[in-house]
Parts: C-alpha cells; structure tokens; sequence
C-alpha cells in the first residue's frame, strides 16, 4: 500500500492539521510551523481565460460575489483579484465611436444614487450619454455637488462637447455646462429617455447597484472598478453590434 504524505505547500513542513473545506469542496490545511493555510493539490485550482471570462461575464448579470461561490465554486477573493487586473483598462474614451457634426450631436446628462457601505454613505454617479449611439462618454463618481459635475465634464472628450446638452434641473449642471449648450428639462419630456432607460440597465445587470439589495460594495476601490468595467464592456458590445 502506498501512503501519500501531505505537506505544507509554503514550507513543506508536515506538521499540518486540517482546517475546513474551501468553497470547491478541497480539503484545506493549516500548519503549526509557518501558520500559514494551504489546501489540497492546489496546483489543479488554475482557472482558463475561457473560464475567467464566463465568470465575470455572470458577475455582471446581477450575480453576486457570493452567488458566483455558490455557482462555480470559486471564492469571492479570487473574484475580487480578477476584476481589479481586469479593471486596468485604457481611458474610456478610446471605446467611443466617433462624434457626429454639432448639430446631429445631443448629450443626456443625469446622475442615480448608489451607495458604499451603508445606505448612508451616498456615492453619487454622474453620466453624460450620447443620444445617437447610445454610448456612456464620461461618468464621475462622487457627492451631489457642482465639484463632481465639474469631473463629469472634464472628463467628455472635446469632440463630444459642441452638441446640446440635456439634463434635469438640478442646478449642478447649470453652473458647469455652457449656457448657449445647456437646455434643462422634466423628466416627463422624453429628453431624458435614453440616459433614464440606462440607469436601470446598469442597477438591472450589476447588483451593487441595485435601490434595495444586499450585495453593495464594501470600498470606494471595488465600487468604481466594477463600474469602470462594465462601461467599457457596454460601449464595446454597441461597436460590435
């Protein structure tokens, strides 16, 4: 009979006791010597682009860090680890198509409620949409104030700032966009439709987002990374369309 000895995968030490279960059913380990935990033939845990991919593609269909655990057996760290490589992306504006002369050129402005931590902790994420794509151009994520809708419009690319620009009334907006481009309207003028009809796109597709949930984020970080991600990957799906 042969006997497997399981050691320590950090310092080969067998001075190991078990310690649980991880999340895919292996048996973890922790070890007396160096206190550090490892489990069972850790070398089979590597995951394919293919099946990365198919993991955040879920992830950002209103599956929450602990339903991917449960779904796929994978741990929510390791989910943590793959949005924040994937979230180094380029700036937003290379994923836009190209503007449209001025005239043919309108932009919705308008901003939803999200939150970090508890509900009290208000992040408020402002959008600029085009109309005629719809692609989202810019967003800042921050407080109510003039300050964040100043960042909101820094961030539009220059091409995109000689159309007219729709938003609600909230008096931000007024006292950053240029007059001669600003026109703001009710919700119920149909102005807004396309920028409304976003906003519950994204609070439909990540649930972090969503009014009452219990998936939020924990830090500022995660919170605008997984936005970040998924704006680059709606603004790519319009080209491929």
């Amino acid at each position: 009979m042969v006997t497997q000895v399981i050691t320590c995968y950090h310092c080969d030490s067998e001075n190991i006791v078990k310690n649980g279960k991880a999340p895919n059913g292996k048996q973890k380990y922790l070890c007396h010597d160096c206190g550090r935990q490892s489990r069972e033939d850790p070398g089979s845990n590597a995951h394919s682009p293919q099946r990365r991919e198919e993991i955040l593609r879920a992830y950002q269909e209103r599956s929450g860090l602990r339903g991917l655990s449960r779904t796929f057996g994978i741990s929510r760290n390791t989910v943590t680890r793959w949005l924040k490589k994937a979230a180094n992306l380029p700036p937003l504006e290379r994923t836009l198509l190209p503007a449209p002369p001025s005239e043919a050129l309108a932009l919705e402005l308008d901003e939803l409620c999200s939150f970090v931590g508890k509900k009290a902790d208000k992040r408020w994420v402002r959008l600029a949409l085009a109309r005629h794509t719809p692609q989202v151009v810019a967003y800042a994520v921050g407080d109510r104030s003039e300050r964040t809708c100043r960042r909101l419009w820094r961030g539009i690319p220059e091409s995109y700032k000689g159309g007219r620009c729709y938003s609600d009334f909230w008096e931000a907006y007024g006292g950053v966009v240029p007059e001669e481009l600003h026109e703001a309207v009710s919700k119920e003028s149909g102005e807004l439709a396309h920028v409304e009809r976003w906003n519950n796109t994204l609070r439909q597709r990540l649930a972090r987002f969503v009014r009452r949930t219990l998936s939020f984020s924990k830090s500022d970080e995660m919170h605008e990374i997984c936005l970040e991600l998924f704006l680059h990957r709606y603004n790519a799906a319009i080209i491929l369309r």
